[in-house]
């Protein structure tokens, strides 16, 4: 009989939550939706208003600005916040490269998130902040 690991413990393994706690992560979890992503689905389109943040599960995708790829992604990293957070437009398109299994937070639920962990809005912050330099 396998042990198939809790959604806290799949969280607790993404880097963004890493600092946060049991029961954050117990909250975090009951907000969230996982999603099966078919290979070769466009799962965020550039320039469309954004509607959910999403965390890879499994699977790999890739990052495309303007037609050009300038990221791959794998399990634990995650997009979509910056289009949340600014309430602009999608700042790239994410196509998956395999079968996706993504955990999705429509816009409330980030909002949520936010609310029950500063140490998580503050990581999220300094993410944002990265990546549009």
């Amino acid at each position: 009989m396998s042990h198939r690991p809790s959604i806290e413990d799949t969280l607790k393994k993404v880097p963004l939550f890493s600092q946060c706690s049991r029961k954050e992560l117990t909250k975090i979890a009951g907000l969230s939706t996982r999603v099966p992503v078919r290979a070769g689905k466009e799962v965020t389109a550039e320039g469309e208003m954004g509607r959910e943040f999403l965390i890879i599960v499994s699977g790999a995708a890739t990052v495309h600005r303007d037609g050009v790829p300038v990221a791959k992604l794998g399990p634990g990293d995650y997009f979509g916040e910056i289009a949340l957070l600014a309430h602009t437009p999608r700042t790239a398109t994410v196509v998956a490269d395999t079968d996706l299994i993504v955990d999705a937070f429509n816009r409330h639920e980030f909002a949520a998130l936010l609310d029950t962990s500063p140490t998580l809005a503050r990581e999220l912050l300094v993410s944002v902040a990265s990546r549009v330099n």
